[in-house]
């Protein structure tokens, strides 16, 4: 049996404390604390559905070991924003119909977030880029792009207004 380690863990802006052994991904981690929104699919990093930030970069949490991520900041979709105030990507795939099943949703939103904030102004391809470790079998993509677009657009004339 792997001996466990007490490892704390900022998700969302909150401290979460757990026992875990050293080979526990992130992913299961966050599904043992709860965190029911970052989803297992593949479970070897090629279609994005577990994606979270880490310090604001998305990455698969199925491929990284809790315990590498002690001290940095992680954040799931539901760190984003809520039904009150929803971050401008979360509307834009409600309003665009940019889910259908919704099981990958919550990773294209975490990979569409770390890329608008690297890139506010993406191109067409750009997107496509930046989607394209996330696989969805339902909508096609269209309505996906369409959303991420209507998003950095929202961003943009947000930070305008500032």
């Amino acid at each position: 049996m792997a001996k466990e380690r007490q490892i704390v863990l900022s998700v969302n802006g909150r401290s979460r404390s757990g026992s875990f052994p050293s080979h526990r991904t992130l992913l299961e981690a966050l599904r043992e604390l709860g965190h029911t929104e970052v989803k297992s699919g593949c479970e070897k990093g090629d279609c994005g559905a577990c994606a979270v930030l880490v310090d604001g970069m998305a990455v698969d949490s199925c491929l990284t070991l809790v315990w590498t991520v002690e001290g940095r900041e992680i954040t799931t979709v539901v760190g984003l924003g809520n039904a009150e105030a929803p971050h401008p990507l979360q509307k834009a795939f409600a309003d665009c119909g940019a889910a259908q099943c919704g099981y990958c949703i919550p990773g294209m939103i975490i990979a569409a977030k770390s890329m608008l904030d690297r890139n506010p102004q993406p191109s067409d391809d750009d997107i496509r880029v930046g989607l394209s470790g996330n696989l969805c079998r339902c909508t096609g993509y269209t309505k996906i792009f369409e959303a991420v677009d209507a998003a950095a657009a929202t961003l943009r004339a947000e930070g305008e207004r500032r």
